[in-house]
């Protein structure tokens, strides 16, 4: 089975690098890039060609939602999964809105691998 492409798209430097270590653990998954802005995410995603970007609905200098129509212009095949420190009615409207699963980042590797695979159906 040919393992599942991920971009992370993450701003906190120690959390993304934690989350690429973790992730590694898993041999379906390949970890292609790591990104801290939206528009570094879609630079990446068009040359890393992701099966699924793992975005960070709040970042520098774009929201999520933003980053991710940036990587789909790129990189229409790419799947999303949104992360947030916390999933109000606001993140749960977004990811909603946009039929994107959502994953808090306290809710475990397990529950965002899950959400992952869930995403990257078909994409491998």
């Amino acid at each position: 089975m040919t393992p599942l492409r991920v971009l992370l798209v993450e701003d906190n430097e120690t959390y993304r690098e934690t989350l690429a270590f973790l992730l590694r653990g898993h041999d379906e998954l390949e970890i292609v890039g790591e990104v801290a802005t939206g528009a570094e995410a879609a630079s990446a995603s068009a040359e890393q060609g992701p099966d699924v970007a793992v975005i960070d609905l709040r970042l520098p200098d774009m929201g999520g939602m933003e980053a991710a129509a940036g990587i789909r212009e790129r990189s229409p095949a790419t799947a999303i999964v949104f992360l947030s420190a916390s999933a109000g009615a606001e993140e749960q409207r977004a990811a909603a809105s946009s039929g994107r699963q959502l994953v808090r980042k306290d809710e475990g590797i397990d529950t965002l691998v899950a959400a992952i695979h869930a995403s990257g159906q078909g994409a491998a």
